[in-house]
């Protein structure tokens, strides 16, 4: 059976070439987030596929600016480095070059930037964004940029009205209910890997198979606060390694480092993405605690590097996981008791590592992500509207209910069968 975008280029109307224009994150390659790791997987492949593409960088966290990263072209474009402006000065920067080139399509993968996204659309040219979850509730962010993120996931349909993506089902839900705005839902991937040098452990101080893992921001809604406490009340000879870091001074990771006691190792942030891999190749088990998603790439990593996942009970992280990991509720006792049930029954850890790979198979390889951004794009180039007939759009909102209600039958119990 030809998938979606197959029948789609049977239509001379889709098949053809298209000049992409990737902006809203730090640019590529960079290793420090989601919207980075989405492009450095997403750019090539377009390439590969014949359209031309252009990523923009931020020309201040790059001391050497090639031109080209893997056949995709390169644009440094100016920012104001600082936690709240470089995202929003490089956003425009960034639109008003591109404003003067020649681009089928126009994505943004930063919501907070979503207004400025006015300017092209304006001006004749075709934009669509990723609303990257509910990012109005992220604890990071003050009350007044609460409310702009808010007003903006609002306005989203206004801004960008054939151009709206989720990343979840669920997610596609919230924002039918919410705000009355379609989207096409399309998810993250990963790539399905093994461990080839196990020796960097070395460089960490730790030993395969005796430590587990957390890799992310270390900020309140990955709760890593709620992790550190349940791995230091139970009885394992193992460690807790902490990969990830704050991308700004935080009293809230200084007070997590104090307390955290002496079997809890913090790596930092690590560039390597080689690192990355053989940290999460060789944990013991991976620990996820974000709260807000919707697919969170971090997630589906871990499930691509065949980990032993424990994650917390979201409807977002349910939809990721689907029986291929165990889901704890947010509270220390039932972490604490599902990592000891764990720690204590090696075979069920190497069950649910066999499990990991298939749930990518079955719906997060890139090739079948890209497949999709591939159609969105040549719908939305051609004066289609995707976001009510992209081939992820016409049974979400049905399915999403259908995810919610099985998490509910199937909510996890203090200790799993």
């Amino acid at each position: 059976m030809n998938s979606p975008l197959e029948e789609l280029k049977k239509n001379n109307k889709y098949n053809r070439k298209l000049r992409i224009a990737l902006l809203g994150s730090r640019g590529v390659p960079h290793t420090y987030g989601g919207a980075e790791a989405f492009y450095i997987e997403l750019a090539p492949r377009l390439v590969s596929r014949g359209h031309e593409v252009i990523v923009y960088n931020r020309s201040g966290l790059y001391k050497e600016k090639p031109s080209h990263y893997r056949g995709a072209r390169l644009i440094y474009t100016g920012s104001l480095e600082s936690k709240s402006l470089g995202s929003i000065t490089h956003s425009m920067t960034s639109i008003l070059d591109v404003v003067f080139r020649k681009a089928d399509v126009i994505l943004c993968v930063n919501s907070g930037v979503l207004p400025q996204l006015l300017i092209p659309r304006l001006l004749g040219k075709n934009v669509c964004v990723n609303m990257d979850g509910l990012q109005w509730e992220r604890d990071k962010w003050g009350s007044f940029a609460k409310k702009y993120l808010y007003w903006n996931a609002k306005i989203a349909k206004r801004i960008c009205p054939r151009g709206v993506i989720t990343d979840a089902y669920e997610m596609h839900r919230v924002y039918m209910d919410e705000f009355q705005t379609p989207s096409a839902c399309i998810t993250y991937g990963a790539n399905i890997e093994t461990s080839q040098r196990p020796e960097v452990l070395k460089h960490y101080g730790l030993a395969a198979g005796e430590y587990y893992l957390i890799a992310s921001r270390m900020v309140p809604e990955n709760n890593p606060d709620l992790i550190v406490e349940a791995f230091n009340r139970i009885n394992t000879r193992k460690v807790l390694a902490i990969a990830g870091d704050a991308n700004y001074r935080s009293a809230y990771l200084d007070k997590l480092r104090a307390s955290a006691g002496p079997k809890v190792k913090f790596l930092g942030h690590i560039s390597d993405l080689e690192h990355v891999k053989e940290l999460h190749c060789n944990c013991y088990a991976y620990i996820h605690g974000h709260m807000l998603g919707g697919i969170n790439p971090a997630l589906v990593k871990a499930l691509g590097y065949g980990n032993m996942i424990l994650a917390l009970n979201t409807l977002f992280n349910y939809e990721a996981v689907r029986g291929s990991g165990i889901l704890f509720e947010r509270t220390v006792e039932d972490l604490q008791g599902k990592l000891q049930y764990i720690n204590d029954n090696p075979e069920v850890a190497a069950e649910y590592r066999c499990r990991a790979p298939d749930r990518i198979r079955a719906d997060f390889t890139w090739e079948h992500i890209v497949d999709q951004y591939e159609e969105f794009f040549l719908q939305l180039a051609a004066g289609d509207d995707p976001t009510r007939v992209h081939s992820t759009v016409a049974n979400a909102d049905a399915f999403a209910r259908e995810l919610a209600a099985s998490r509910r039958q199937n909510s996890p119990q203090s200790t799993p069968a």
